[in-house]
């Protein structure tokens, strides 16, 4: 089978069928820019994870003069924070960094988060208690600071920030999920119009294949020119996809959201870059397949 004459078929199929095509191609950019947005929520959750638990930390709040906790009987005393602050550094190795935070430093850093809020003026520091915030060497050690603090006096509570964290990231592991959904949903449609594309286009050359297999055209050379159409259509719509995820990255992350968004760890380059490749495998795959299946009763006769 001669280069020249599939180019021929190819080129001479694509103007035959110009406006399915191009609707082919705008349908695969589209399902394939959907996966491509799921797969870069789902680096950009990796990332933050990565990111973000290793900068977890536990907060021990101390009894205050509002505390209702059954070992909050006052506020807490010198004495039982000495004994708090002891009982965190015979942990060990398992506690990288103490930091004690009174009630009129939690006040100040209160303040100044809500700086021009009306909640500022019925807030006082009486009513933000004492802390200590602890670093772990591993935020999977947090049962162990439970279970050495939780029952000791003037400890009112003990809250492990990846629970709070472990929420939130749920949440966008939700929206990837039904990124995911909308995508597979887009790519069924994709595989639908090429079936639809590739059988219009036999059925408008049946005299050509007829010829074709009356002569002893192998199965191979009366497929291939119909499937490098929608392989050809997949590759133009994978192109548009890659660039559209390249764009989010460049003018959306790093031009709008990371000089606001300075505490966030933004998905990298080359994180991007690796999603490319299989959008085009994705197109490629989805295409070819279908477009497989499509022609085989059309080789039967």
């Amino acid at each position: 089978m001669r280069i020249s004459f599939v180019a021929r078929e190819l080129g001479s199929g694509l103007k035959r069928n110009f406006t399915m095509t191009l609707a082919l191609v705008v349908s695969v950019a589209v399902s394939l820019s959907l996966v491509g947005a799921a797969l870069l929520l789902g680096a950009q959750v990796d990332r933050m994870k990565g990111y973000w638990y290793e900068k977890v930390e536990v907060s021990i709040f101390l009894c205050g003069p509002n505390s209702t906790a059954f070992n909050c009987k006052s506020d807490v005393t010198p004495q039982e924070r000495k004994e708090v602050y002891e009982g965190l550094k015979s942990l060990g190795s398992t506690v990288q960094s103490i930091f004690y935070e009174s009630s009129d430093m939690a006040y100040a850093r209160f303040k100044e988060q809500f700086k021009g809020s009306a909640i500022v003026d019925n807030v006082g520091p009486d009513a933000l208690p004492q802390s200590f915030r602890v670093k772990l060497d591993n935020p999977d050690n947090f049962t162990l600071v439970d279970a050495a603090l939780a029952a000791t006096p003037g400890v009112e509570s003990i809250q492990d920030q990846r629970k709070l964290l472990s929420r939130f990231f749920q949440i966008l592991n939700g929206l990837q999920t039904f990124a995911l959904a909308v995508a597979s949903a887009m790519l069924l449609v994709t595989v639908l119009l090429v079936m639809n594309t590739v059988r219009v286009a036999a059925f408008a050359r049946r005299r050509e294949t007829s010829i074709m297999r009356a002569v002893g055209a192998s199965n191979m050379s009366i497929r291939l020119p119909f499937i490098l159409e929608a392989l050809t259509a997949a590759v133009f719509g994978a192109g548009l996809a890659s660039l559209g995820v390249l764009s989010i990255k460049k003018y959306f992350i790093d031009a709008r959201l990371a000089p606001d968004y300075t505490f966030i760890a933004f998905v990298t380059w080359s994180e991007v870059i690796a999603i490319i490749p299989w959008l085009f495998l994705i197109g490629v795959l989805t295409t070819v397949l279908s477009s497989s299946v499509s022609l085989r009763r059309y080789l039967r006769g």
